[in-house]
């Protein structure tokens, strides 16, 4: 039988999920986490799509009824993957394409582009989740190290896995449409490298300005319509890379010859060796502090409704009493009492992955924490 084509800018009961450009000819999938969502009725799908890249490769999960069934690379060029075949149609199947990887902030084409799917039967409509969660943060909210041997220690994509991350676990748990906005090194202040220019409070408002201004894409830079999805819980994590700064050398900025860096007291080089000080310095504390109260701000400014929750200490809790005095500072003075600090388990030796970061096992220990803790809100 030949394979009806359905594009996405045909049939709007195929869903796209995630910060985007509105157009869907194709659909143009940026932030991890972001996917196609569709219903059918069908023994056989395939699905058409392509994989820009410049420098990074694009990957995708597929997700069959709750269950990922496929991991895989996807090609740059425009072409076909067979999701399934032979499949009985006694009853209706849901598939997602999941974007598994972060958006790119230094690349200039990496995108996953969704066209159309084949199918030999019908687009149903699918049923609505249950609640909305926008989840905003770095690497670990990327699911870097997820995915890979612990002895693995290299910054490519086959290591980045959004379906092995507490984002995606805690919205399967709690049945949640969702959103990620998170950038591996970014901060709340400062990256892990102490450029002041790479912290998400600053590109919040816009659709997805981690990428360069002269990306492939036209409109990622304009600003998120924040009233066509309101989320009902806001989860953050961030404050990690900021505590890397403290720790690292300062950042020279190569046109202008200025240096930044987040102090400790005590820091030196010695024989071309950084070395790092012994305890924060008070004033660079409470540049984290303000951040946090300025970006819950603009969450609320942005989210009115929302709970939000700041969850914190997966990769270390040293910078957790800066953001608690952020967060006590905002709710004093904004009255806002839908705002609160929830920590959440560190990574172990037995939960570590690749890279560094928290593998599988840590990410399912946070979830725990933060979907039971959901669960009580929204009752």
């Amino acid at each position: 039988m030949e394979l009806k084509r359905v594009g996405l800018s045909e049939d709007e009961r195929i869903l796209v999920r995630g910060r985007t450009v509105a157009s869907r000819n194709p659909a143009v999938l940026l932030w991890g986490g972001s996917s196609v969502d569709l219903t059918v009725r069908c023994s056989e799908l395939w699905v058409e799509l392509a994989g820009p890249f410049a420098i990074r490769e694009v990957w995708i999960a597929i997700e069959i009824n709750g269950e990922i069934m496929a991991r895989q690379m996807v090609s740059p060029e425009r072409s076909r993957i067979c999701i399934f075949r032979g499949k009985s149609t006694a009853r209706p199947s849901r598939v997602r394409i999941i974007k598994e990887a972060q958006a790119m902030n230094d690349e200039t084409e990496h995108r996953l582009e969704v066209y159309a799917f084949y199918l030999d039967g019908e687009v149903l409509e699918t049923a609505p989740k249950k609640r909305r969660i926008e989840f905003i943060g770095d690497s670990i909210n990327s699911g870097e190290g997820a995915r890979g041997a612990v002895e693995e220690d290299e910054w490519i994509p086959l290591y980045f896995s959004h379906t092995h991350a507490y984002p995606y676990m805690v919205a399967k748990e709690l049945d949640a449409d969702y959103r990620v906005v998170s950038q591996g090194g970014w901060g709340l202040y400062v990256s892990w490298d102490n450029r002041r220019q790479c912290n998400i409070p600053r590109i919040y408002r816009e659709i997805c300005s981690v990428t360069v201004p002269d990306f492939a894409v036209a409109g990622l830079h304009e600003a998120n319509d924040f009233a066509a999805w309101q989320p009902d819980v806001i989860v953050v994590n961030l404050g990690t890379n900021d505590n890397g700064a403290f720790h690292n050398v300062p950042f020279v900025d190569p046109e202008s010859g200025e240096s930044f860096k987040m102090h400790m007291s005590g820091e030196h080089f010695e024989n071309g060796n950084f070395i790092p000080g012994t305890d924060y310095e008070p004033e660079d504390l409470k540049k984290v502090s303000d951040a946090a109260t300025a970006f819950l701000a603009t969450l609320r400014e942005c989210n009115p409704k929302a709970h939000i929750i700041w969850a914190f200490g997966i990769l270390g809790s040293d910078l957790a009493p800066a953001i608690q005095a952020g967060i006590e500072e905002y709710k004093k003075q904004s009255g806002d009492g839908r705002v609160e600090f929830l920590p959440i388990p560190d990574t172990t030796p037995e939960t570590v992955g690749s890279c560094g970061h928290p593998g599988v096992k840590a990410h399912r220990l946070a979830a725990e924490v933060i979907a039971a803790r959901i669960a009580e809100i929204c009752q």
